[in-house]
């Protein structure tokens, strides 16, 4: 596993959210995050940078079903057919909370941290998403270890995700204002 350093010294999500928070402020550009297994760790990893108030909005944390379903907007018939732990509604959530709390990115958190499956779903059954301007991106993630280390790497993989989009995002941005270079 490869360990980021931040410019700070800080290593791992910590050295992620403060590069996030950093790529959003130059672009004067903001962050919503909705989550469930996650419980409110991804919030907390990004207010935890110095500077965090200028591009995070706030958070959801989602953790029952009919939060997901009233609050962020998640489909019901989704919700009833799949159950919460499903790509789609991890996409539905990053999308919902983008929405809800007016910002330009949301980003979104949902899975089975254990100790017993949920929704038909093995412990370590994980989804990511982002949600931004251009679209978005899901990811599917099978993780190992105890509830807490599939918490903590739920968070640091949805930060990575999102500083991936975010890259990607400036770079079509660039061409485009290239004239297709």
């Amino acid at each position: 596993m490869t360990e980021v350093v931040g410019s700070n010294g800080e290593t791992g999500a910590g050295a992620t959210a403060a590069e996030v928070l950093s790529m959003l402020a130059e672009r004067n550009q903001t962050v919503a995050v909705a989550e469930s297994l996650t419980g409110g760790l991804v919030a907390a990893e990004l207010t935890a940078a110095p500077g965090a108030s200028r591009s995070f909005r706030g958070s959801v944390t989602a953790y029952a079903t009919d939060v997901k379903r009233d609050v962020l907007g998640v489909d019901p018939e989704l919700l009833a057919a799949r159950g919460a732990v499903d790509p789609q509604v991890a996409a539905e959530m990053a999308d919902g909370v983008r929405r809800v709390l007016g910002a330009s990115w949301g980003i979104s958190t949902t899975g089975v941290a254990g100790p017993e499956p949920q929704d038909g779903q093995p412990v370590g059954t994980v989804y990511v998403a982002v949600a931004g301007p251009a679209g978005g991106k899901t990811a599917a993630l099978r993780l190992n270890g105890g509830r807490a280390e599939i918490r903590m790497e739920s968070v640091r993989r949805v930060l990575e995700l999102f500083s991936s989009e975010l890259l990607d995002n400036a770079r079509t941005q660039d061409t485009e204002q290239n004239g297709g270079i």
